[in-house]
């Protein structure tokens, strides 16, 4: 680093001599700066005014000087100064003009580059296995079918020939929206209790055949538990055509659930009864965990229970006959599976309210 040197000598020669070494530390010093701050310390170092170098050359050199000297040394003292000012603003231009060149590269957007993705999270655990579940009909042919979550009764219940009396019509079983006592019976609204709605509504839009998957969200007045909630979801099945019997729908449920627990898993069949299906059946698989020997999970009976099935009810064929399901030539099978039901089974989940508490750390598991 440059220090002011006392002269001694003040011809004219002593004084070029040593204006040169100053000019030379001056260049040296601004080509090694490379930010504002450095910037900032090089200025205060040769201008400022109590101890800079130009402070202590004007004491040291010019008030030093003898008179005949005086002359000449004020000359370079005010070449010095002129060259020290015109150094620290060339050097301040130069660190602004980069820092404005870096600015601009990062701020340069180059379209080649492929784009930052943003991580979004994964499928909850009910919906991928709900896609899984209407994946495996999708490949048996099956097309998906949706509908309102807010029905009329007409659609979840009487067209789906539940009797005016069934208990499920009760308040204490289904949500009913507020207010609707002044309306027809058939036209009082409620939140579905099951997708089957949307068997009907297809079948109003559609002539047979027909093969449908119906996944979606269902309400029903339960209270939370351990196995139950007043929301879940549910995936319903409807498949019409010429000559379709029970024998066909034991075949597609046997395939969906070799295709959803693996090949060997076994199933079942044993009388039940719904409304909108007869004969009606629920089916049990073998114990996806003991492989049917009986184990605490299937309760030592070596068997689970799924689903209900059936063959679809004549008189619900009546509601859409119109639109050419006639049940002396056609027939069909329905069948409807909980969601929640399944992902239990396939993540050993304990209670399904775990799937609705947003408890990031058990959701992580299935990430």
């Amino acid at each position: 680093m440059y220090t002011v040197p006392k002269l001694e000598d003040y011809s004219p020669e002593a004084l070029d001599r040593a204006v040169a070494e100053l000019f030379s530390a001056l260049d040296a010093e601004s080509r090694d700066l490379h930010s504002e701050s450095d910037w900032k310390a090089f200025h205060d170092r040769w201008l400022a005014r109590k101890n800079g170098v130009l402070t202590q050359i004007n004491d040291t050199w010019l008030k030093a000087a003898p008179g005949p000297a005086k002359r000449e040394v004020g000359r370079r003292v005010n070449e010095l100064k002129a060259r020290t000012e015109a150094a620290i603003e060339a050097a301040q231009d130069k660190i602004h003009a980069s820092a404005s060149s870096t600015k601009l590269a990062a701020d340069r957007l180059d379209i080649t580059l492929p784009g930052i993705q943003r991580p979004i999270g994964v499928k909850h655990p009910v919906l991928r296995v709900m896609d899984e579940i209407v994946a495996v009909f999708k490949a048996m042919g099956y097309s998906v079918g949706e509908g309102p979550e807010v029905e009329t009764d007409y659609y979840n219940f009487e067209s789906l020939n539940f009797p005016p009396n069934h208990p499920a019509r009760d308040t204490q079983d289904t949500l009913f929206i507020a207010d609707q006592e002044s309306k027809p019976a058939r036209d009082r609204l409620l939140l579905r209790t099951h997708t089957s709605p949307v068997q009907i509504r297809t079948m109003e839009q559609q002539p047979p055949p027909v093969r449908i998957v119906i996944p979606g969200k269902v309400h029903r007045n339960d209270p939370l538990d351990a196995t139950h909630s007043p929301v879940f979801h549910q995936v319903e099945g409807l498949a019409v055509d010429t000559n379709i019997t029970f024998c066909d729908l034991k075949g597609t449920l046997d395939h969906a659930m070799k295709a959803l627990f693996g090949s060997s898993v076994k199933t079942r069949f044993y009388p039940s009864f719904f409304p909108f299906t007869e004969p009606s059946a629920d089916m049990q698989v073998s114990c996806i965990f003991c492989g049917g020997k009986g184990c605490r999970k299937c309760k030592f009976s070596g068997w689970i229970e799924l689903l209900g099935c059936g063959m679809v009810d004549p008189n619900v064929f009546d509601f859409v006959k119109q639109n050419g399901y006639d049940s002396s030539k056609i027939s069909g099978f329905a069948f409807g599976m909980g969601v929640e039901r399944i992902a239990i089974l396939k993540y050993e989940v304990e209670e399904i309210q775990l799937f609705y508490e947003g408890d990031v750390r058990f959701l992580e598991q299935f990430a």
